[in-house]
């Protein structure tokens, strides 16, 4: 077993209060219990580890530096880290920073384009669209800041290297041709479009019922204007499925059957599975008490425990196992597919969506075929 990802959570706590958080809106309050920031001896003991998993392996992996906010580390505790990565691994691994956008600031960037770090900016679309959702912790807009980031962004003169595109959390009541052209408009290099977290015993915002197709017809629109877009930018989901409908194969967790070693380390050092699995009992932790201090990831991944985890990325569902559109789908995210009668046993609660957006793409693939072939 390799480890491909590990998300470092350095910073408990956020300057946003995004109502669909996952982290802090659903039913999760173990972030209450951490530091706020990850501590220099836990910084320390990162690192050492993270040098000990690249050596034992053999082979790299990326480093994201998520929250909480990660940015709240502040310039010279941001820097800090990074110097101690970089040390630890040098510039085989590669360092990405998930951040809402509204701390970016020329001397960030300088900070990261030094480091050779890239970012990735929290953003949903217009301010119509994002300011929904996405307010500060006293109920203000937030997309004006963000812009004003990613202005900062788009200026510097390492631009090209640092901004590697925008998350953007889907709201399938907003206009999917108004979300496309404002993010076409904004020159963005890529958006990760991400369905709202939610599972069978709790439906995600929008969706009536897990038949219902709300996220899929949202989603097959947004395909259907990037397939006949001359000069797109990229949509990485959407990229995985034409691939791997190809018969190519994916590089997105959630979609097709690849299989992804990722691991969480909170702001105490404590290591936990993939923490998306906050929204769907019984939580994101193993039951062994893994930390940096006191173990090496690589025993970690070693473990049973992980090994089990591991495994569960593919779907168990016997629905699943003979549906059709298996190997583009890959069963969805694991917390999608939670119900409380029966556990993680299910196909994704959006099933229906996935299976019209796979449709679809297959109906473009052919198409593009029949027209080459003409």
């Amino acid at each position: 077993m390799h480890v491909d990802t590990v998300l470092l959570k350095v910073a408990s706590r956020c300057n946003l209060d995004c109502s669909y958080c996952y982290v802090y809106h659903m039913g999760d309050e173990t972030w209450r219990l951490l530091p706020k920031r990850m501590s220099d001896d836990t910084q320390v003991a990162v690192a050492s580890r993270l040098r000990e998993l690249r050596s034992e392996q053999g082979r790299a992996f990326s480093i994201v530096l998520h929250g909480g906010e990660p940015l709240l580390l502040g310039v010279a505790g941001l820097g800090g880290l990074l110097c101690r990565l970089r040390t630890a691994v040098g510039h085989d691994c590669g360092i990405s920073i998930q951040t809402n956008g509204v701390l970016l600031r020329p001397d960030v960037l300088d900070l990261c384009a030094g480091e050779g770090v890239s970012l990735s900016v929290s953003l949903d679309g217009p301010a119509e669209v994002h300011d929904r959702f996405r307010v500060d912790r006293a109920g203000r807009a937030s997309h004006a800041r963000v812009l004003e980031g990613i202005g900062a962004l788009k200026a510097h003169r390492s631009s090209e290297s640092l901004f590697s595109g925008v998350l953007a959390v889907v709201d399938p009541a907003t206009s999917p041709d108004a979300v496309y052209d404002w993010f076409a408009a904004l020159g963005v290099p890529s958006v990760d479009f991400l369905y709202r977290d939610g599972n069978h015993a709790a439906l995600p915002h929008g969706k009536a019922s897990a038949a219902s197709t709300e996220y899929g017809r949202w989603i097959t629109r947004i395909l259907d204007r990037y397939v006949a877009d001359p000069a797109p930018f990229r949509i990485r989901m959407l990229d995985d499925m034409i691939k791997l409908a190809l018969g190519g194969v994916g590089v997105k967790e959630g979609v097709g059957l690849t299989d992804y070693g990722i691991l969480i380390v909170d702001t105490d050092g404590a290591v936990k599975k993939n923490d998306t699995l906050k929204s769907s009992p019984p939580g994101d932790g193993f039951s062994a008490d893994w930390s940096v201090h006191r173990h090496s990831l690589a025993e970690i991944a070693a473990s049973d425990e992980f090994q089990a985890y591991h495994r569960a990325q593919r779907p168990s569902s016997s629905i699943c196992g003979r549906c059709p559109h298996l190997r583009i789908c890959g069963g969805g995210m694991v917390t999608h597919r939670y119900s409380e009668t029966s556990g993680y046993d299910n196909p994704t609660v959006f099933c229906a969506d996935q299976t019209m957006l796979i449709e679809r793409v297959h109906e473009h693939v052919g198409r593009h075929a029949t027209a080459r072939a003409a």
